[in-house]
């Protein structure tokens, strides 16, 4: 079944069930999938780009969910919280630290990396390996951790 049919078919459940706060969240994903549909201009995405999309909304919802609180505003981080974990349903199961660990390792040996400098040649190969199991900020502080 593809992501999309996926999609379809909880959003219909959604709605039969009137779970109005994950159907929100469903159609705002479908909205994100359709709009990067025309921005592509290809009706078919791939595996890797549809992750991609959703972790930028789980970003958007996290960000969202940190100004919330700050502006003393603890319904609508509440209502973004409750969001964000419908999206991270969509999502590849998580890398554990130690699986990060060994991939960043991985990563700094087949680059050749020896200092801070190649951070970035060092990240690229990492996220390529994470393929959205790992979001960036999380491989960035490891990466700093582990170059000399």
């Amino acid at each position: 079944m593809s992501f999309t049919d996926r999609l379809g078919q909880d959003i219909k459940a959604a709605m039969l069930a009137r779970d109005a706060d994950r159907l929100g969240a469903l159609r705002l994903l479908k909205s994100a999938l359709g709009y990067a549909q025309i921005e592509r201009k290809n009706e078919n995405l791939s595996d890797a780009e549809i992750i991609s999309i959703v972790q930028k909304e789980v970003k958007k919802r996290r960000d969202a969910i940190e100004q919330f609180e700050k502006g003393g505003r603890p319904e609508q981080a509440a209502k973004e919280k409750a969001e964000m974990t419908v999206l991270e349903g969509y999502l590849p199961t998580p890398l554990t630290p130690e699986e990060l660990e060994q991939l960043v390792r991985a990563a700094i040996q087949e680059t050749g990396a020896t200092s801070k400098k190649d951070m970035g040649v060092v990240m690229k190969a990492a996220q390529a390996k994470a393929a959205g199991r790992a979001d960036g900020k999380t491989i960035s502080t490891l990466v700093g951790k582990l170059l000399p």
